[in-house]
C-alpha cells in the first residue's frame, strides 16, 4: 500500500479496508484521472472499463443520487429519474462536495460523507476488472464488478 496517498485517497483506502474485501489498494497516478478517458489513458484500460461516479440532485426533495456508470455510457437523466420515482438534475460540484465529501473527478463508490442512494449501471457486469476513482482526481482504484455491488450494496440498473 502507497503510505504517501493524499488525505482524501488514505480515507478511501481506509474505507475499502474495512470493507472486508481483500486486495483493493489505492493507487496514485502522475497524470489526472478527472474523466474517464483521462483515466483510461492513466491506467492503460479500456474507457468502458472505467467506473465513473455521477451525482444528481433529485429535484424536490434536494438529495443526491449517486449513478456508477461505465465510462463510455451516455447516463439517461430521465430514465434516472423513473427509477428513483423523482426527477434529477446534474449536481454542481458544490453539492457534490457537501453531500459526497469529495470534489468531481474523485468521487469513490463508498466512503460519502453520507448515505447516497446509488445506482450501477449493468454494462459495467461485463468486465472482469473495473477502475473507480478513489478520492482525488489523481487516485484510483481496481476492482470486480461484483466487489462494486457489495461494496454499494444498491441497484444494478441500465443506466442508457
Amino acid at each position: 500500500m502507497n503510505r504517501d496517498l493524499q488525505k482524501s485517497a488514505q480515507y478511501v483506502q481506509e474505507t475499502l479496508n474495512a470493507s472486508g474485501i481483500p486486495s483493493l489498494t489505492v493507487v496514485e497516478l502522475p497524470g489526472i484521472t478527472r474523466t474517464a478517458v483521462e483515466a483510461a489513458a492513466a491506467i492503460g484500460t479500456t474507457v468502458a472499463q472505467i467506473a465513473k461516479a455521477l451525482v444528481f440532485k433529485k429535484k424536490i426533495t434536494k438529495q443526491p443520487v449517486l449513478v456508477i456508470a461505465s465510462g463510455i455510457n451516455r447516463v439517461d437523466i430521465a430514465r434516472i429519474g423513473g427509477l428513483i420515482g423523482e426527477e434529477v438534475i446534474l449536481a454542481d460540484p458544490e453539492f457534490v462536495r457537501k453531500h459526497t465529501g469529495f470534489v468531481i473527478g474523485g468521487v469513490p463508490p463508498v466512503g460519502h460523507a453520507e448515505p447516497i442512494t446509488t445506482l450501477i449501471d449493468e454494462d459495467l457486469l461485463e468486465f472482469e476488472e473495473i477502475w473507480a476513482a478513489a478520492g482525488t482526481p489523481h487516485a484510483v482504484f481496481r476492482l470486480s464488478p461484483q466487489d462494486l455491488v457489495r461494496l454499494c450494496g444498491d441497484t444494478v440498473v441500465r443506466v442508457t
